[in-house]
């Protein structure tokens, strides 16, 4: 999601995100099951509004029905927040006070979460990174792309913080970075801590051993890939 846009309809913004996580993903009926369970809604309550069997909701879940199609999930996503309104908007006012505080910091360029865990090895062969320190065979659940030199110039502390979406287990991906120890400094002096850091534009033979030392210390896995952030922002929307 960009930071530039304005939360003017924070229930259509949730469900735009929500349809397309579910579309885009290689398994959408995991997805759309991820989101049920965000908003703390069963099958059998999500069919009953639906006025449809249980079973055709398992079955989209578990794959055994073909994937829904785009006015299927627009049902389903209506569905949600429907029954959320009727409880409250807890779980929509939730995501309008993460969206809010996230929304209008220009430093923080994308953030995304991922419907299942994926592999760093893999995520890395995805943007042609090199690891600087670190092990690659672990998951991480998304990734955020920051503006590097912004974020070190704009983003309070407590603002630093909201990079980290819906979880920390992720790569914090700095763009246009020249040494990496300004970044990685930042990760150094806040309380959470990263899945992994990618400091972009860089050849891992370019990283300031300052950078290199904080990842040793921290134990957070350190990439480096010398692809655009154009790119890089390509090929991970291809998943």
């Amino acid at each position: 999601m960009n930071s530039g846009r304005e939360i003017s309809n924070p229930r259509g913004f949730l469900a735009e995100k929500i349809a397309g996580e579910i579309t885009l993903s290689p398994s959408p009926g995991e997805t759309l099951r991820k989101w049920r369970r965000n908003f703390g809604i069963t099958q059998t309550d999500l069919s009953n509004h639906l006025g449809i069997s249980p079973s055709v909701i398992s079955d989209y879940e578990s794959g055994r029905r073909r994937s829904p199609g785009i006015m299927i999930v627009s049902k389903i996503i209506d569905a949600l927040l429907k029954i959320d309104e009727l409880r409250g908007c807890t779980v929509m006012r939730a995501y309008e006070t993460m969206f809010g505080e996230i929304f209008g910091m220009d430093a923080i360029c994308c953030i995304c979460e991922y419907p299942e865990p994926v592999i760093l090895s893999d995520f890395m062969d995805k943007i042609s990174a090199s690891v600087v320190f670190g092990n690659t065979d672990i998951s991480i659940y998304g990734y955020t792309i920051i503006d590097s030199a912004k974020a070190i110039i704009e983003l309070l502390p407590d603002q630093f913080q909201k990079i980290y979406g819906r979880s920390t287990a992720r790569a914090l991906i700095f763009t246009g970075v020249t040494s990496g120890k300004s970044s990685m400094v930042a990760v150094r002096v806040t309380n959470l801590k990263p899945g992994a850091i990618v400091l972009q534009g860089l050849n891992a033979t370019d990283v300031d051993p300052v950078a290199v030392r904080i990842a040793e210390i921290e134990n957070i896995p350190l990439l480096t890939t010398p692809i655009s952030s154009e790119e890089i922002t390509t090929v991970l929307n291809k998943r």
